[in-house]
């Protein structure tokens, strides 16, 4: 393209919270997406919620230092979401959570800016899912299915996808691959599964392209898989070859390896953890972004 990729990132959010260490840092798939894109040369823009408390000014300033776009971003009475984790041997293992403020639907005003971008990211954290068909009508739009891979799940999402993500570390090969498939079959027009330190496949409309991850003695692998697609979107969006793609985005999933948190930025934690709720407990109560024919 003849000027830098534009992606706008649409949703969650959250704090996480280190509790061993006393830390937080900024996070969540959608805050994460928008970092990592701006820093594989894209300018990008973050929409959610977020309150005025420590971990809501966190998240703000860590945006703002990142040079991503906030001037849509909602200030919420109530508490910023938060996640709980501890990290086992370099990997993180999610404790509990509050989702807080962080589910909202887009309004008229966040509608409108989505045909000044190339793509908008979202997921399953989100829940907004009622949205796409809305978010496609104006642009592209990235998903991350992360762990979800049931076909009824995936044949509501893909048709409105230019790019739907999987996680699926632990699977083989076989498994991954159909997996891929699977998303490009059902409508999206790449179909991309990370699969941990096995590297990546990503099927789309040139067939089907595969690299493997870049090996390193990880501190945290938090946001490793976000660092993933934000720069698999970027490459894709700028027209580059897949596996050029590819092996871009695992060089940088494996920085995001090396360092604290999903991108830096740390702090004292100061977040009230008495409502954490598991995460079962999240995905049972937890009730989507009000539907297009309830705005």
């Amino acid at each position: 393209m003849s000027r830098p990729v534009r992606i706008l990132a649409f949703g969650d959010n959250v704090v996480d919270c280190y509790r061993d260490q006393n830390l937080m840092f900024p996070g969540g798939n959608c805050v994460n997406h928008a970092v990592f894109a701006r820093r594989a040369g894209a300018v990008t823009a973050y929409i959610g919620a977020v309150c005025n408390d420590d971990a809501g000014r966190l998240i703000r300033q860590a945006l703002i230092e990142e040079e991503v776009d906030i001037s849509s971003l909602r200030i919420e009475q109530g508490q910023t979401a938060y996640c709980v984790i501890e990290t086992q041997d370099g990997d993180r293992i999610f404790v509990g959570s509050n989702l807080g403020v962080s589910i909202i639907a887009p309004s008229r005003a966040d509608l409108a800016r989505l045909s000044d971008f190339d793509a908008v990211h979202t997921g399953r954290s989100s829940h907004v899912d009622a949205w796409l068909p809305r978010f496609a009508e104006s642009t592209k739009v990235s998903y991350d299915l992360a762990t979800v891979h049931t076909p009824k799940r995936i044949d509501q999402v893909a048709p409105h996808c230019f790019l739907l993500a999987f996680s699926a570390g632990g699977a083989t090969y076989k498994e991954a691959l159909a997996l891929a498939q699977r998303g490009r079959i059902a409508g999206a027009q790449w179909s991309l599964v990370t699969r941990g330190i096995e590297g990546a496949l990503l099927v789309g409309e040139k067939g089907i392209c595969e690299a493997p991850a870049k090996r390193v003695d990880a501190i945290d692998t938090l946001g490793a898989g976000d660092t993933y697609i934000a720069n698999v979107l970027v490459g894709l969006l700028d027209g580059r070859h897949p596996e050029t793609i590819l092996m871009e985005a695992a060089e940088a999933a494996a920085k995001t390896c090396m360092m604290s948190g999903a991108f830096g930025h740390a702090a004292p934690m100061r977040v009230d953890l008495s409502n954490m709720m598991s995460l079962e407990e999240i995905y049972r109560t937890t009730r989507p972004a009000r539907a297009p024919a309830e705005a």
